[in-house]
């Protein structure tokens, strides 16, 4: 038995709640015909649609998958959209009664037209994003603040992971009232920020990419060496308690954390990967294993590297994709 099944095994019960910019994730699929005479496009002859949740309703799937009680805050419109994202993530296990209904804000939902071409597995050739970015008003915003104050009341919750894919839900004001609710509360709060890292000081953990600490840090990271000032630099300036993540796809994850006073630095390779065929989702799946792991005792290293593997088998799939606990337990032996 791998020696971090002990953390799979303990995923199951655990009460987590998500807060984010909850989507809809919508594929059209075309069989390539032709080319148009109009525009040099290819020609798609429409075979199917699927819609499977995104943003924030991704991390929450991946939670439930695992086992966790899992409950999503985050507001949708009163539209179609939103009643199939309410189905689509009732079908996957995760509590709805967190989503709140916004009128007239619509549901935002990313459309992706995929193509296939041949033998091939199908590629995508666009995407469409109906989305309201606007600030919510103090209202509604105080009313998804009052959703997680209740939710932390009634449940012993064992994390709160913040999915903010900067689409309007959660404001600098928004997001320290988070932080200050699960301080109050003693309970782990576990950020995915797509780079906006200053609305969350003080928070417990912190998940970014590549990209995303370069382009805060205002450096180009290469080595190992620049991946390790860089967590570093993180946890130390955003004051964070339990550890930054700094995902390297196929390299694996560089951890920063403060331990007894001073900055540490760890990088934790991935396994090789073949048959990469999307990394979407690969980084809500990442931050959904680290908060598990940490609340299931883990530590930093030893979440890196269930995440190293949990995100090794969904960049195997298309679009988002939730790890099972025996898929999880499959690719710790796979060296995923």
């Amino acid at each position: 038995m791998h020696p971090l099944n002990r953390f799979i095994d303990s995923m199951t019960g655990k009460r987590v709640i998500v807060i984010g910019d909850a989507m809809l994730d919508e594929y059209l699929y075309g069989q390539a015909t032709r080319m148009s005479r109009e525009a040099p496009v290819p020609v798609l002859e429409f075979t199917e649609r699927r819609v499977i949740p995104g943003g924030a309703a991704n991390p929450a799937v991946n939670t439930a998958r695992l086992g966790a009680r899992t409950t999503l805050i985050g507001v949708i419109g009163g539209d179609t959209a939103g009643r199939e994202l309410h189905t689509a993530l009732a079908e996957r296990g995760v509590d709805t009664s967190g989503l709140i209904t916004v009128e007239p804000r619509p549901t935002i939902v990313k459309q992706r037209i995929m193509a296939q071409m041949g033998l091939r597995f199908p590629q995508q050739v666009a995407r469409i994003d109906r989305i309201d970015r606007s600030p919510l008003e103090d209202a509604q915003r105080r009313a998804v603040l009052d959703m997680l104050t209740r939710c932390l009341g009634d449940h012993a919750v064992d994390a709160v992971l913040v999915s903010d894919y900067r689409s309007g839900l959660i404001d600098s004001a928004l997001g320290e009232a988070i932080v200050a609710q699960c301080r109050a509360s003693g309970v782990l709060l576990a950020v995915d920020a797509q780079g906006d890292f200053d609305k969350y000081v003080g928070c417990g953990v912190l998940k970014c990419n590549a990209d995303e600490a370069a382009a805060y840090l205002g450096a180009p990271l290469q080595s190992d060496s620049d991946f390790a000032h860089a967590a570093a630099a993180l946890a130390d300036r955003i004051r964070i308690g339990g550890g930054v993540f700094v995902t390297r796809g196929a390299a694996g994850i560089t951890v920063g954390v403060r331990q007894d006073g001073d900055l540490h630095a760890q990088h934790v390779p991935a396994g090789h990967i073949e048959d990469v065929f999307d990394t979407v989702g690969a980084g809500d799946t990442a931050i959904a294993v680290i908060a598990l792991a940490l609340v299931c005792g883990a530590d930093v290293a030893q979440a890196a590297a269930l995440a190293n593997a949990a995100s090794g088998v969904v960049v195997r799939r298309l679009g988002n994709y939730a790890p099972s606990p025996d898929e999880l337990r499959a690719a710790l032996r796979g060296g995923a």
